[in-house]
């Protein structure tokens, strides 16, 4: 089974060998509400963990995807331009945003596995 990891700005990461898919969590989405428009990033483009990686824009707010960890981008999910509410629908299955050819595996044991995230986002209501 693929390990999940979390950041404290509600991306999640699945590693898959040297390559992690990359979304918003199940609580990003509820706080963005109604998810309208997504811009991914160009393949090829390098990320630097917690630099921007995507956008996101809802009926509420526009929001930055930021990458967990630093990498290249090797994949991106076409299939949110044409409907962004896969995000809303299925955050951590078919709405994920891209995926990262990882520069540092290290980078991963400074994210939250799912049972820190769990707590941590019970610590914010």
């Amino acid at each position: 089974m693929a390990q999940v990891k979390y950041s404290k700005e509600h991306e999640w990461i699945r590693v898959e060998g040297d390559i992690g898919v990359v979304g918003i969590s199940d609580y990003a989405q509820q706080q963005l509400g109604d998810v309208v428009y997504v811009e991914l990033p160009a393949i090829g483009k390098k990320v630097t963990k917690g630099g921007e990686a995507a956008v996101v824009e809802s009926v509420k707010a526009a929001s930055e995807v930021y990458a967990p960890v630093a990498g290249e981008v090797v994949a991106v999910n076409d299939q949110l331009t044409a409907n962004p509410a896969l995000i809303n629908s299925s955050p951590q299955g078919d709405g994920w945003f891209l995926k990262l050819k990882l520069a540092n595996k290290g980078e991963l044991g400074d994210l939250m596995d799912e049972a820190a995230y769990a707590k941590f986002v019970a610590g914010l209501s």
